[in-house]
């Protein structure tokens, strides 16, 4: 692995345990919420009897996590996320890296072959990490919706490690959460960079706007958005089928345009983006200081 594969790698594993920590929480209520568990509790109906609206949903289910679970509830399924979406991120940093340098060193660079290159990079990338995160992911559904501790969970995955019912459930859904949305994320965030980089140059008629720690966090947040208005449907769909309410992506997908119409493919998307737009302004933020600081003389 060259040095820059090593630089993009280590700035990714960093950017992605800070992400899982700062935003854990909204992950666990997002998770309860997509998978319609509820939380069967005095005062609190199960949301399969009583669909209230999503946000009202969240709240239901974050008062009744704190009440009854206690505020650490919050960050149940963190021990798993925090031991592989560090190396989930640093994978797909790697592959943004490659991307970015491969474009780079064609014979004709421009705005739109760095776009492909990191777009290409982000897809390779989204699909190899996935058989990283699918089996995680199962983990961590079990422990933020059915209440599995970590090590009941991970054995249970770990029992069905071949057979695609068991760690590999739901393997189809990530695959389409994870290859182009992330192809999406990477190319978002490149065009930002590079038209907010243009404009700040340009208004601060400097040589340099490296140390403007806005423009990561912008570029970041704006390329969550566009992704995940992609690749929220499959993420829903996912979640459903591990946390064994669903019944295959065909099948699934049915079930909910029953239940919510053709708009209940983007029941929660509201919620996903309160976590995920400041994971990536943060994880970009981080990935870039990072960078910066293991390439600086």
């Amino acid at each position: 692995m060259s040095e820059e594969a090593w630089v993009d790698f280590v700035s990714g594993w960093v950017s992605g345990g800070v992400s899982v920590l700062a935003c854990q929480p909204i992950d666990t209520v997002l998770t309860r919420m997509q998978a319609n568990a509820g939380i069967q509790t005095a005062g609190v109906e199960k949301i399969t009897n009583r669909r209230p609206a999503p946000v009202t949903a969240s709240v239901n289910i974050f008062r009744g996590m704190v009440s009854n679970f206690g505020v650490a509830s919050l960050w149940r399924g963190s021990s798993a996320m925090i031991g592989a979406v560090p190396v989930q991120n640093a994978l797909l940093m790697t592959g943004y890296g490659a991307g970015k340098r491969w474009s780079e060193s064609s014979d004709s660079v421009s705005n739109n072959n760095i776009l492909m290159g990191v777009f290409m990079g982000g897809c390779v990338g989204g699909v190899l990490q996935s058989f990283v995160m699918s089996p995680v992911e199962l983990v961590k559904v079990k422990q933020q919706v059915v209440g599995e501790s970590v090590t009941s969970a991970t054995s249970t995955v770990c029992r069905g490690f071949f057979s695609s019912t068991g760690a590999w459930k739901g393997l189809g859904a990530t695959l389409m959460r994870d290859g182009i949305p992330h192809g999406v994320w990477f190319a978002s965030y490149e065009y930002a960079k590079t038209e907010l980089t243009c404009y700040r140059l340009r208004e601060k008629e400097s040589k340099t706007a490296e140390d403007d720690i806005a423009i990561p966090m912008i570029s970041g947040a704006f390329a969550a958005t566009t992704a995940w208005v992609v690749g929220y449907p499959a993420d829903l769909i996912k979640t459903r089928i591990q946390a064994g309410s669903g019944n295959g992506i065909m099948g699934t997908t049915r079930d909910i345009i029953n239940e919510s119409g053709w708009r209940g493919l983007y029941n929660g998307l509201t919620l996903k983006l309160l976590r995920a737009v400041p994971a990536s302004a943060i994880g970009f933020l981080t990935y870039e200081s990072v960078a910066k600081t293991l390439t600086s003389d």
